[in-house]
């Protein structure tokens, strides 16, 4: 499930420019980093460039507009990703990309040869933009990709290509992934080289049996016409899906035989282990166990190495693509939560582990593992859960040591060297604004950059104060809080509660674009509103495995029930007037929203829900499963807790929004929302963008009436000021 994002376009551009130039995990190959690890190479005015991270003013061209312009043409190709091969001959060049749902990972492809001095495009007998994740063979000779769900190989030299796979169709998919296993997974590029370049490991996904959800698309043509998107809900069963090796010469596929049945099943991870031999992470159908299993590519044959199960569910392995692989393959670092804590531990072949970093704090992510140094990074924060640093500590175990300077308070972002010397780092705070620099580990010095970008001096920042509040039922909740810009303690103000509420993601975080609001025309502090979130249970915030699977069987519950006696203790204060509090949110937001409005009518009198799932039982399965469990012996969990449910306790006022294209949140979960209001004659107001997705951004002028339409409500029913 997607969290909008709810920030400003000058925010949105200054987080981007803290985030450059790394990559999304499966959208490109990251950050292409030189063999010495001291520089990368990037897209820079149209050529590919060598940067020197210790010394910025040293730029080499690599690859020039004359060397990316085929011939016969007057322009150069563009280039929105590239990858060089292993020995820095050829750079692979993606091109004229098309979105797959999220992400443009449909393109074109081309290989410019440093040598011969070629350009050559990948694939020129396919389809324009059909190409994905095309990948250069371990020695560079050959390129693999997929087209029309189907597997190729390409000799560079030659231009003759192969097909590895010719059954792909709609919704046999060979190399990629259905619409819920990239949605919920983050699954998207679905097929691997083997170490010699001989094999290739790939994924498919038999998505026949799924039924097609059809949005009615009304606009583009004279006719209304049906886009069928393949979508399993609640109760529907998964794609099967299995592992196929097949030789780059072509053949036949030898099927890894996965224990148990390929249906109730998902397969979200897997990688060569070696020569002739996968690993994979297998999670059952309710995703509460999962195994590691050594896979023989000849034969087939599954070996288990080591699982775990949870009373409520286990995560994918962080990161789509790769495995950590330490001391020449004989073992790997995984995280678990087996112990309260997400910890990480080294696992060996057989299955033996070792616990790695202790004490009562949560490893958020791995960001490098360095063997020559026997240091691991990781980020965490153990005394405040808003908050992100990079911390290390030795390979063999030990205690964890803190990097990031104690006086850079906030969020930090770390882009590592490969020599683990060196790090792309990006910082902010709600005070700060994002700075990208280059600083050397583990001293963290700045070698250069850090300057803050231009557009940052015209954007005035809100003062958001972080506080926490202990409810009722004894439960500490972290929040912030932005006051009226000429705050006055003897008035009473209005309080706008920003909520998401769902395991994807947290919204009260120590970093750049807190306390903005890009839904609100104007500036809420001027106008004289309070601006708050609070966090509950259930958000992945770095505070236990408890804190964040309470949720289990109650999304809808005991989260609704954190945030409304959490937003009793803030309206304890003199200065909140609470015949003036409202709530807003996207997505899940939009869900707690409902929820929070229809079951707490006492507390929340205004309510804005965006794209919310409003019966449980519409959504899709790996999600929605995950946290509520499974038809039919868990069906109550998700009737019950639905908003749907408790449409019925309608008093204050309610905005619905919602685009009629959102192939994630469908559109009958507005309209089943609308009749079950209308039944109970409840009086609400109600936007439908025509066509819109998930993000409702589509076509002129969208956005900006989608923030006046916010704007004007929430000032009609939730007014302005102090009294």
């Amino acid at each position: 499930m997607i969290q909008h994002a709810v920030r400003s376009a000058g925010v949105a551009a200054l987080l981007l420019l803290a985030a450059a130039p790394a990559t999304l995990a499966q959208v490109g190959p990251g950050t292409q980093w030189t063999k010495d690890g001291y520089g990368y190479m990037r897209a820079q005015d149209g050529e590919i460039v060598q940067l020197d991270l210790r010394d910025p003013s040293k730029k080499v061209t690599l690859v020039s507009k004359q060397m990316l312009t085929p011939a016969g043409q007057q322009a150069p190709i563009g280039v929105r990703r590239f990858a060089f091969s292993d020995n820095g001959q050829k750079v692979l060049i993606n091109t004229n990309t098309k979105k797959v749902w999220r992400y443009d990972t449909r393109g074109d492809y081309w290989v410019y040869d440093q040598t011969a001095k070629t350009l050559k495009q990948v694939g020129k007998d396919k389809p324009a933009s059909s190409l994905m994740f095309a990948k250069f063979s371990p020695d560079g000779s050959k390129v693999a990709y997929v087209s029309g769900h189907n597997v190729y190989v390409e000799d560079v030299a030659s231009g003759t290509s192969k097909a590895l796979t010719t059954d792909g169709t709609d919704k046999l998919i060979n190399g990629t992934f259905d619409w819920v296993y990239e949605e919920e997974l983050d699954c998207r590029d679905g097929f691997r080289w083997s170490p010699d370049g001989q094999h290739i490991a790939y994924w498919q996904l038999d998505a026949r049996k799924t039924p097609n959800y059809l949005m009615l698309n009304t606009t583009d043509a004279l006719y209304p016409f049906n886009v069928p998107v393949e979508y399993p809900v609640v109760g529907e069963d998964p794609s099967r899906c299995r592992i196929g090796v097949v030789a780059v010469n072509g053949g036949e596929t030898k099927w890894m035989e996965v224990p148990g049945d390929a249906v109730q099943h998902y397969i979200p991870r897997m990688e060569w282990s070696g020569s002739g031999e996968l690993i994979l992470q297998q999670l059952n159908r309710r995703q509460n166990e999962s195994k590691l299993m050594l896979v023989n590519a000849s034969t087939g044959a599954a070996k288990p190495i080591y699982s775990e199960t949870d009373k409520a569910w286990i995560d994918a392995k962080d990161g789509a693509v790769g495995w950590n692989w330490i001391d020449g393959g004989k073992s790997f670092v995984w995280s678990s939560e087996k112990d309260g804590w997400r910890h990480l531990y080294t696992v060996d072949r057989k299955g033996k582990e070792k616990l790695l970093t202790k004490g009562d704090y949560d490893v958020i992510s791995i960001e490098q593992i360095s063997e020559p140094t026997g240091t691991i990074y990781f980020m965490a924060s153990p005394t405040n859960a808003t908050q992100q640093y990079l911390y290390k500590m030795p390979l063999k175990g030990g205690k964890a040591e803190r990097v990031t300077p104690q006086n850079l308070a906030g969020t930090h972002g770390y882009d590592i060297s490969p020599n683990g010397k060196i790090a792309l780092h990006n910082y902010s705070s709600t005070t700060v604004f994002p700075v990208s620099d280059v600083v050397s580990l583990p001293a963290h010095q700045r070698l250069n950059g850090g300057d803050v970008p231009a557009q940052a001096k015209s954007i005035k920042l809100p003062k958001a104060e972080f506080f926490q509040v202990k409810t009722a039922d004894g439960v500490t909740l972290d929040g912030w809080m932005v006051k009226p810009s000429n705050f006055d303690p003897k008035k009473k103000y209005p309080i706008v509660f920003y909520v998401y509420g769902e395991p994807a993601s947290q919204t009260v975080t120590d970093r750049f674009g807190t306390g903005f609001n890009r839904l609100y025309q104007g500036s809420m502090a001027d106008d004289g509103y309070i601006y708050a979130s609070l966090e509950n249970r259930g958000a992945p915030a770095p505070r236990g495995r408890e804190f964040r699977k309470a949720i289990y069987h109650n999304i809808g519950s005991l989260n609704i029930r954190d945030q409304a006696l959490g937003a009793k203790e803030v309206l304890k204060n003199n200065w909140v007037d609470t015949s003036r509090v409202a709530v807003w949110g996207w997505s899940g937001g939009g869900s707690s929203t409902l929820s929070l409005l229809f079951q707490y009518p006492q507390i929340y009198k205004t309510g804005i829900s965006i794209a919310a799932v409003d019966n449980q039982l519409n959504y899709d399965n790996i999600y929605q499963e995950r946290y509520m469990g499974l038809l039919p012996e868990d069906k109550h969990y998700f009737v019950d807790n639905s908003p749907l449910a408790h449409a019925s306790k309608l008093r204050g006022n309610l905005l619905l929004i919602h685009g009629t294209g959102d192939d994630n949140v469908h559109y009958n979960n507005a309209e089943q929302m609308i009749n079950e209001l209308v039944r109970h004659g409840k009086v609400f107001q109600l936007m439908s963008y025509p066509n819109r997705t998930h993000s409702i951004s589509e076509g002129e002028g969208t956005s900006q009436h989608l923030a006046a339409t916010y704007t004007k409500f929430l000032k009609d029913n939730c007014p302005p000021g102090g009294r």
